[in-house]
């Protein structure tokens, strides 16, 4: 981001808030970055706090929310961390780890963090307003319910951030859960007098079936409020857009007999579960994500994903038994892959000395790659490019392969036993003229010597389209597949953005948000 113009009239801001968490607003927010980019303005997304796993690596090598770096593509920019200054990352059930502008400072539990919002307050109202000196408009995405009564004077992300604004507001409810109207009225009614002066619309969401069946609704609920409802948005279909949330991740379903079936463990710490989204776009491959041994079957490939808790998902694991499970398949020659935390789970094993993620100091791996990894308050953020060296097995046919993506992790692997029963690959960095890694950055990948383990810490791995290709139809050679998946012509990001911006401006009221967001932009010029 460049600097700042602070001479410029600060820019508008139109916020999106919800009636509960999922009821929308990432995707509505993304849909808004894109019209009004379409529209001519420029436009930067914020969320002042996110709390997600899922998180994505900005140019400077900063950690942001990835629903923040998927609004930044919608609206044709950089992502910068001032688009997401707080990212809270769960580590237990009641703890997370701190991310400010971009940098992880502590982990802690809630009470603690909640201390700290007075502190954070002049950090987050400063991101936005860099945002306002340097666009047109920002579009900012609130955080659960902005009618928690009992959040309030601990809000950082909701109508705190309307009222500093001035922000033209809009409540999105999800019928999809029922009560939309009882949802919108309550949470409007919650909010003090100046918050609920800021609301100027209400959308309903996710509807189902025929749109006159929720006549007279709207008109009823303006007529209880004052606020118009702007839209009904009809479930948009087969929409290829990555979720940001863990709980937007499938459960466990019906396996196809018809297809080359990844069996993807879905951990309790499951962290950037987006990296397998390119998989499942495959015709002929089913990639699902697996609770239990049961139901997990014997699969073509199996995939350990990233976790913000190796040695506690390690352990869940166990308890589970996957450990035996993977190692047993793995002797059977089925294809393992483990990415980030998954990488480190594959090796001889995982330590913790300074308690970093759990109390245990030290957990056995699978045993399955030649590595030890200890994990370091010092953590690898920044974007990355992996290069393949000769390879066989799983990466046959991929040597001399540039893979690029980021890294997010705290832990450093190196090799054990001179290398012994796997290949190094070589780490080269984007940002780095020479192209070359420290050692004491540890490894950024291994292939074992039999070709049918590999592990990295590279996310965003599947979404280099050849080289996932290629892999596919190498795990399909590798357990006798008769006919080689190919795969399907599926629309390109940009593309769904711009249909979800055609969706939206057909159903919401889009010029009636454009003239309030002008008038409000000619009030703060002049």
């Amino acid at each position: 981001m460049t600097h700042a113009d602070r001479s410029r009239p600060l820019a508008p801001v139109l916020m999106v808030v919800g009636t509960c968490s999922s009821a929308g607003k990432s995707t509505m927010v993304a849909a808004l970055c894109r019209i009004f980019r379409q529209a001519g303005w420029r436009v930067a997304p914020f969320k002042a706090q996110n709390m997600s796993n899922n998180a994505g690596v900005t140019d400077d090598g900063g950690e942001i929310g990835r629903a923040q770096m998927l609004q930044a593509r919608a609206a044709g920019v950089r992502p910068t961390v001032q688009m997401n200054p707080i990212l809270l990352k769960p580590v237990t059930d009641v703890g997370s780890q701190v991310v400010v502008l971009g940098r992880a400072v502590v982990t802690e539990d809630a009470r603690a963090y909640y201390r700290r919002t007075d502190a954070l307050w002049p950090i987050v109202a400063g991101a936005l307003d860099e945002l306002r000196c340097e666009y047109d408009i920002v579009i900012a995405e609130g955080a659960g319910s902005p009618a928690e009564i009992n959040l309030r004077d601990r809000d950082l992300v909701n109508m705190r951030i309307a009222e500093h604004a001035g922000a033209v507001t809009l409540l999105v409810g999800d019928i999809e859960r029922g009560g939309v109207f009882a949802s919108l009225y309550g949470t409007h009614a919650l909010l003090p007098p100046s918050q609920r002066a800021l609301i100027r619309g209400f959308v309903i969401n996710r509807f189902r079936g025929d749109v006159t069946l929720i006549e007279p609704g709207p008109a009823m609920l303006e007529a209880l409020t004052g606020v118009p409802t702007l839209g009904v948005v009809p479930w948009l279909r087969d929409l290829q857009l990555p979720e940001e949330d863990a709980l937007g991740v499938p459960p466990d379903g019906a396996w196809r007999t018809d297809a080359l079936t990844v069996a993807v463990i879905r951990l309790p710490h499951l962290a950037n579960f987006d990296d397998i989204d390119p998989l499942r776009r495959i015709a002929g491959v089913h990639a699902q994500f697996v609770t239990t041994v049961e139901h997990a079957g014997n699969p073509d490939l199996i995939i350990i994903p990233g976790s913000k808790a190796t040695i506690p998902d390690l352990e869940w694991m166990r308890e589970r038994g996957f450990d035996t499970w993977i190692q047993e398949r793995a002797r059977d020659g089925v294809p393992v892959i483990g990415l980030c935390g998954g990488f480190q789970m594959l090796g001889q094993s995982v330590r913790d000395p300074l308690a970093l993620e759990s109390p245990q100091a030290v957990a056995e791996g699978l045993g399955l790659l030649p590595v030890t990894t200890v994990l370091e308050p010092r953590k690898t953020v920044r974007r990355s490019a992996l290069h393949i060296q000769a390879a066989s097995g799983l990466l046959e046919r991929t040597s001399g392969f540039s893979l690029h993506g980021y890294e997010i992790h705290a832990g450093i692997s190196t090799a054990i036993a001179a290398n012994a029963g796997g290949t190094c690959i070589e780490a080269l960095h984007a940002d780095e003229v020479d192209q070359t890694r420290r050692a004491s950055d540890g490894l950024l990948g291994v292939l074992s010597t039999t070709g049918r383990v590999f592990g990295t810490y590279l996310h965003g791995l599947f979404e280099n389209a050849e080289f996932t290709t290629t892999l596919v139809a190498n795990v399909a050679s590798m357990r006798g597949r008769d006919a080689l998946p190919t795969p399907e012509p599926h629309r390109a990001l940009d593309d769904e953005l711009d249909r979800l911006a055609a969706h939206i401006r057909e159903h919401v009221d889009v010029d009636q948000i454009i003239t309030w967001v002008s008038e409000q932009r000619d009030q703060l010029t002049t």
